[in-house]
């Protein structure tokens, strides 16, 4: 049998030939949007901490007076001795926050979708997700072993068409959708899918990951996010009915067998959150930027913080970051399998402190690119 090397080595070079190769670079951030990679410094368009909340000073404040009072790490699972007192702090909070009667925090938005959609469904269940979910989503869908079925991006009749079809004949039913999609930037029609939800006697989940800071989404709509972005810190979260919390420390096991976040994590996520809530003007920024950005290349008016240009090919969007990269702009390299085929892509993330002199010269750079390739 090949040495596992050699075989690794092999499936290597498929994805090098398919210019799929990923590889990590040393990526410094300081306060604001300008990083440092190989020894020069940047700004960059591809940070999704859209408030630029991770170096407020306030927020690293209260990370470290619990640094100092309770320690690096939690010592255990949150059912065990790791739940400590910051945690139901931060839980009413973000409940409060989003509107909602209860909010279990996980170790990531990853573990909340993991965790909760096979405690929700099992074998005998229908799945419906929308073509574009992010990966974690689509994986805990996979892991609950109900029956998953995608239909196509934001498509209402397609969704229709496969519960008229298939609901029938199974127990429970969840539709899986984003607020905001992470690669493509554009919404969900989240009151329709509710109402089509209501209709077929379904359950409709909603990952907000990219969303927030959005307020709750209106009864029937179970909710879950991240800390990692807006936040600007870390750990996953569902909001919902104080039946559904309490059932999800009992049932989720990507909660039950994962130890805690750090004390200082969650000390950080609830400072950020009473900063959003004094700053309303702030979580408005992002958005006025990216369609700041969208009227300069002439491209339909942003729907959220994130706007794509699609290059399609993965060599010219490899050779495009390369070019922003060398006139002094860090905006990522979208490819496949990310992405559909043929669909590579930049992918630009606007935060709160981008400039407008920034984001002009960028998109003088965006419109260079596009006549060159």
């Amino acid at each position: 049998m090949p040495a596992l090397d050699d075989i690794l080595q092999q499936k290597l070079s498929v994805f090098e030939a398919k210019r799929q190769k990923r590889a990590l670079k040393a990526t410094g951030r300081g306060a604001g949007v300008k990083v440092r990679r190989d020894g020069r410094e940047l700004v960059s368009f591809s940070c999704n901490d859209y408030l630029g909340l991770t170096h407020h000073l306030q927020v690293i404040a209260a990370a470290k007076e619990a640094l100092e009072k309770y320690g690096a790490g939690a010592g255990a699972s949150r059912l065990v001795t790791g739940n400590y007192p910051l945690y139901d702090e931060l839980e009413a909070a973000l409940a409060a926050y989003k509107g909602a009667e209860a909010t279990c925090i996980f170790g990531s938005g990853y573990l909340a979708n993991i965790g909760t959609i096979p405690a929700l469904v099992g074998a005998g269940d229908l799945i419906l997700a929308d073509k574009f979910i992010h990966a974690c989503i689509y994986d805990g869908a996979r892991l609950s072993g109900a029956t998953v079925m995608r239909f196509a991006h934001n498509n209402l009749e397609h969704c229709r068409m496969l519960l008229e079809a298939n609901r029938g004949e199974h127990h429970y039913c969840l539709i899986l959708t984003e607020t905001v999609f992470s690669m493509d930037g554009d919404r969900a029609p989240l009151e329709a899918l509710k109402i089509l939800a209501k209709e077929f006697d379904s359950w409709l989940m909603v990952d907000d990951a990219h969303g927030f800071p959005s307020t709750r989404k209106g009864e029937g709509i179970i909710e879950m996010g991240t800390l990692s972005k807006a936040v600007g810190s870390y750990g996953g979260y569902v909001c919902g009915s104080k039946t559904l919390v309490e059932y999800l420390k009992t049932a989720a096991r990507s909660l039950i067998y994962s130890t805690a976040l750090p004390p200082a994590t969650v000390a950080a996520s609830i400072a950020a959150l009473k900063m959003m809530a004094k700053e309303p003007e702030l979580l408005a920024k992002p958005l006025q930027h990216a369609r700041h950005f969208t009227a300069l290349l002439g491209m339909k008016p942003a729907q959220s913080a994130i706007v794509p240009v699609i290059l399609k090919d993965n060599d010219k969007v490899l050779a495009a970051s390369a070019l922003l990269e060398e006139k002094g702009f860090l905006v990522a390299a979208i490819r496949p399998p990310t992405v559909p085929e043929h669909t590579a892509r930049l992918r630009f993330a606007f935060s709160a402190l981008h400039e407008a002199a920034q984001i002009e010269a960028v998109a003088n750079i965006v419109k260079e690119i596009m006549q060159i390739l």
